[in-house]
């Protein structure tokens, strides 16, 4: 079986979100289990040095896109037994950043063509093509014209689509259509890309693709309503019988206490984040006091994450005696709030309004409570690190963050987080004040509640065989 991921972003050669952490991780997870696997990227101008020096260039071809007809370089390098190309084309990607540039459009409508036509040069000829969010969904579409099912290369290429967030969904203008994917007005219908009179490159991936999936059971159910559907709820409900929820991995050996070196104290218990609650206390300017419950948040400054909440109630919070620590950047009033509360209580609040994973690593080893009161969550990877680091999750019960975190119950003595139902600051803050207790109070159980999240296997493997499942499954299934 030969998978081909398609993807604008992988970490560690280009990342702006959890996406590249996905492209990142499960094409490794993949090859451990004897599935051969390589992703298809753009060559971005901030790729570093030491990543283009390692290039090795195979060819170049032409691609077609409207009435031009653009130069395409194919560029390879391997790491860890997994092969990654990058597609060439300064006009489109030699500038900083990957997204946000108005002709987005016509840069993955051009990807999209490149990633087609350069799987016929590839080492080995994908069974299955992987495609990731809306910068990839016209690849689907393009399979499925009658350009490509003429071709016996082509014919019997299957494709999964995943939705990382069903908010960004890539709509464009009609002419895109016709002028830049090349595709007839068969594929403008309400059943194909067409989008109140647009073109949604996402909606192409959901409507031609042989299997959708999403990154979480939960969040796959929630698109599926109106409130979490984005206006496609209805159709996502028409393609409900093909669309399956998968939730993330995280990478176990990188983000590893008992190993990772930008800790102060390595640990494999939960008495070892003691040394690093002081130590961060310390660089932060907060009163070094173990006692004091440390809330933290690692996250982007968006509605979505529930800064909205936090910031309601936030007088409130801090009247529980605990101390707060943020690492993460975005909206600007938000940075501002966060801002002017560390300038008021700099002993017990510390915004650190910047990107730094050093930080982010001894924040999830340093803190006892980690807050995610998100709005809408298809997956999360802050509350996955955070357990693996010993810091208890306190959650809105929400689409991954409700797969992965089970409330702490204390008759029953079972699971390991807190966490409330209702998008509610003060049921957000009642959680809060019963997590606090908990720590103040039942030490003996907070210890075993610790325990009990390090010790959950959050690895790549299980979501990898999951996904074997699926591509075995599409493979052997009848032609639809």
């Amino acid at each position: 079986m030969n998978v081909l991921m398609a993807a604008s972003e992988c970490a560690p050669f280009v990342k702006t979100g959890g996406l590249g952490d996905v492209i990142g991780s499960l094409p490794k997870a993949l090859r451990m289990e004897k599935i051969s696997a390589c992703v298809m990227l753009p060559k971005y101008e901030d790729l570093s040095g030491t990543v283009t020096k390692r290039l090795i260039f195979h060819r170049s071809f032409t691609v077609t896109v409207g009435w031009r007809k653009q130069y395409c370089g194919l560029l390879s390098l391997e790491e860890a037994g997994v092969r990654y190309y990058f597609l060439d084309n300064e006009y489109y990607f030699k500038r900083h950043g990957c997204y946000g540039y108005e002709d987005d459009g016509e840069r993955f409508a051009f990807f999209c063509r490149a990633v087609v036509e350069a799987m016929p040069l590839l080492a080995e000829r994908p069974d299955i093509v992987h495609c990731h969010d809306w910068q990839t969904g016209p690849i689907a579409a393009l399979l499925k014209s009658d350009h490509y099912r003429r071709q016996p290369f082509y014919h019997a290429i299957k494709t999964v689509f995943t939705i990382h967030n069903l908010k960004y969904q890539g709509i464009f203008p009609y002419s895109v259509l016709h002028d830049l994917l090349g595709l007839d007005d068969g594929f403008f219908t309400i059943d194909g890309l067409e989008f109140y009179g647009a073109v949604s490159f996402l909606k192409a991936g959901l409507a031609y693709s042989d299997r959708l999936t999403t990154v979480s059971r939960t969040y796959a159910a929630e698109v599926q309503t109106p409130y979490y559907g984005e206006r496609l709820d209805g159709f996502l409900r028409r393609r409900g019988a093909w669309l399956t929820g998968i939730v993330n991995g995280i990478d176990d050996v990188r983000y590893n206490p008992a190993t990772d070196a930008q800790l102060i104290h390595s640990y494999s218990r939960p008495d070892g984040k003691a040394p690093n609650k002081r130590a961060l206390q310390r660089r932060l300017g907060l009163s070094e006091r173990a006692t004091m419950p440390l809330i933290a948040m690692v996250t982007r400054l968006a509605e979505q994450k529930g800064i909205d909440l936090v910031l309601r109630v936030f007088d409130e919070m801090l009247a529980l005696d605990i101390q707060f620590v943020l690492l993460g950047t975005g909206a600007a009033h938000y940075e501002a709030a966060f801002r002017s509360l560390a300038e008021r209580h700099p002993a017990k609040v510390a915004a650190c309004l910047r990107f730094d994973d050093g930080l982010a690593r001894q924040i999830y080893a340093a803190s006892d409570l980690f807050l995610m009161p998100s709005k809408f969550e298809p997956c999360g990877i802050g509350q996955l690190l955070a357990m693996r680091y010993g810091s208890l999750p306190l959650i809105r019960e929400t689409g991954g963050l409700k797969d992965t975190v089970i409330a702490c119950n204390d008759c029953t003595d079972e699971g390991y987080g807190f966490s409330f139902t209702n998008y509610n600051a003060h049921d957000m803050l009642h959680c809060l004040a019963r997590a606090v207790g908990f720590y103040r109070k039942k030490p003996l159980v907070w210890k075993r509640l610790v325990e009990r999240a390090m010790a959950l296997d959050f690895s790549w493997k299980t979501s990898a065989a999951a996904y074997i499942r699926l591509y075995r499954s599409l493979l052997e299934a009848e032609p639809e």
